[in-house]
């Protein structure tokens, strides 16, 4: 049996003595080549047990395992398997040129000089950043800066990448290299990606797995697709018919709404059996009928219905 990737057990982290612990008894299994969105609110715990995870936080109480090597017990050997990139934190030098801070980090993991300058012009080739290769840092944008961190956390090839926001403060185009980079990773180098974002369509788009934390602990881990399966809203629908005419009374749980050309009529039925009276109805009125979809939940959905209208962070 292969060893996980990530093996968190029991961890519980408290900044102070008595007080609510910020993660609470989590465990979670990843395994090699998996990408798992790791979602929740703002306060949920996430930057917390990443922190803990990269080694910049000590557990209150549990272990975390990158590869089999404990993080707090064989730290060096830990810090060998992954690359970070923290949301709001300085991942790299600002006084430093992107070339000198890809070098240091290369360095700093143990790569020769020779591998690092390899690697280095490769990752700032393709991030577009090869002609401000001798610029400093601190003058960049923040999406230069976080493309900079990025090829920082990716200069020695780890075999695990913790991402907590990549995507904060990329534009389009950016953001569409860092989300090919990732299923790169993951489908073509086996690579575990622990990955946090406010971009839901970012985890629908490349995420084997979701795991949903709320207040220290995991509210859900699924397979994207099951889960995503097990919140279909099968009793709502949307008809549209053509224009704006004026319409019969609708049967209840029903609301109209005038779009450009079209009007939308949206509900929710306890059988959709029932969808038949209305299209009966509005038939009988002679109007025209544009379309009839079933509404299917994203991933955005499914949070929200897990952690309520908090702002997910």
């Amino acid at each position: 049996m292969n060893t996980p990737a990530i093996e968190i057990t029991g961890l519980t982290k408290t900044y102070r003595p008595g007080g609510e612990p910020a993660v609470d008894d989590l465990s979670l299994t990843v395994e090699p080549g998996t990408v798992i969105g790791f979602l929740g609110p703002n306060g949920a715990g996430k930057t917390t047990t990443i922190k803990i995870a990269a080694g910049l936080l000590s557990a209150t109480a549990g272990t975390v395992r990158l590869n089999g090597h404990d993080v707090a017990a064989r730290r060096s050997a830990a810090m060998a398997q992954f690359g970070a990139v923290l949301e709001g934190s300085r991942n790299v030098y600002w006084t430093l040129t992107a070339w000198q801070n890809l070098i240091y980090f290369g360095r700093l993991k143990g790569m020769t000089r020779a591998a690092a300058r390899s690697r280095a012009t490769a990752l700032l080739t393709e991030l577009d950043l090869w002609e401000r290769r001798d610029d400093t840092v601190g003058g960049f944008s923040r999406g230069m800066q976080q493309k900079v961190a990025i090829a920082a956390a990716l200069i020695a090839d780890p075999a695990i990448v913790l991402l907590d926001e990549p995507t904060l403060g990329l534009d389009v185009a950016a953001t569409r290299t860092v989300k090919n980079w990732i299923a790169e990773l993951s489908n073509d180098r086996g690579k575990t990606v622990l990955l946090t974002t406010h971009q839901l369509d970012v985890v629908e788009e490349l995420c084997d797995r979701v795991a949903v934390i709320r207040a220290g602990r995991i509210a859900t881990d699924l397979p994207t697709g099951e889960l995503l399966a097990g919140f279909r809203l099968r009793d709502t629908y949307e008809v549209h018919v053509e224009g704006h005419p004026d319409l019969p009374v609708l049967p209840a749980g029903f609301t109209a709404t005038a779009e450009a050309d079209t009007t939308a009529i949206t509900g929710r039925v306890a059988d959709p059996r029932e969808v038949y009276d209305l299209i009966d109805l509005l038939r009988a009125r002679g109007l025209v009928l544009r379309s009839l979809t079933q509404s299917q939940p994203g991933i955005e959905d499914v949070f929200l219905t897990l952690v309520g209208d908090a702002r997910h962070g």
